[in-house]
């Protein structure tokens, strides 16, 4: 499953669909299909103005951002906090040493902040290698050597170095809360992150407080033209579909109960 997931997305994202129908539309022009050729052309084109030069990206990631709200306001007790993976360049980090946070670091930021506000919580860090090589450290590794240059003792600290996706992040976070006696944690992670997790969280029976991070997009957004940022523009729509991938295909498996699991 974890292999076949990988290679969904690896042809399932925008760039990826416009170069099939890129190149469907050649081949087809060699062998003559001219209908094809051209149906395939103007896809390509299609997926390629869609994903470059509007903003559907920034409004799909802002519906999945909104779809829990924020936090309005520190707890006014915390004993535990579980962040999901994904924070770190791991690759970069495997090689190089450190800890270098790409852009969902703000998962660790938080954790960072909060652990400092409440000595007493406990930290529980899932994530694992998720590359299909299996050759880079994973997050709850890499965050370890965060935590502990800024003084975090390592006793705080229950690292799930195994899943390699948001499924297994659940899976094996269960398994520890319940051989930690940790119950009610805060769930940090990105917010377009948020409504998948949370949906495998309450299949799997496990109470916890959503916690939103590392917003991508100002709340403010709408369908429009945007030739200003194409690069952006077609991250953020790579992002909102393979969340939406993630979420159908982990409802009609049965991993979560709801389609689009909101509050």
């Amino acid at each position: 499953m974890f292999i076949l997931s990988k290679l969904v997305w690896i042809f399932g994202q925008p760039l990826s669909l416009a170069f099939f129908f890129c190149v469907l539309g050649f081949v087809a022009g060699l062998l003559r299909w001219r209908g094809v050729s051209l149906v395939s052309v103007f896809v390509s084109i299609a997926i390629l103005f869609v994903a470059l030069f509007t903003s559907t990206g920034a409004l799909m990631v802002q519906n999945l951002e909104d779809r829990f709200p924020g936090p309005q306001g520190d707890p006014a007790d915390l004993k535990c906090m579980i962040v999901l993976g994904g924070g770190f360049d791991s690759d970069v980090d495997t090689y190089r040493g450190g800890y270098s946070l790409n852009g969902a670091g703000d998962r660790f930021v938080e954790a960072m902040r909060l652990a400092e506000k409440y000595p007493q919580a406990r930290i529980l860090v899932s994530g694992g290698d998720g590359s299909i090589t299996q050759e880079y450290l994973g997050d709850a590794v890499v965050s370890e050597r965060m935590f502990s240059a800024f003084g975090i003792p390592r006793d705080r600290l229950v690292e799930e170095k195994d899943s390699r996706t948001t499924f297994e992040n659940a899976i094996n976070t269960k398994q520890l809360l319940d051989r930690n006696g940790m119950s009610n944690c805060l769930l940090i992670t990105s917010g377009f992150h948020m409504p998948r997790s949370i949906g495998i969280f309450r299949k799997l029976g496990i109470e916890v407080v959503p916690w939103v991070v590392d917003y991508n997009t100002t709340g403010k957004e709408y369908l429009r033209l945007d030739f200003t940022q194409p690069s952006l523009n077609v991250q953020l729509l790579s992002t909102a579909v393979r969340e939406w991938i993630g979420m159908v295909a982990y409802y009609a498996i049965g991993r979560t109960s709801e389609l689009y699991p909101g509050p």
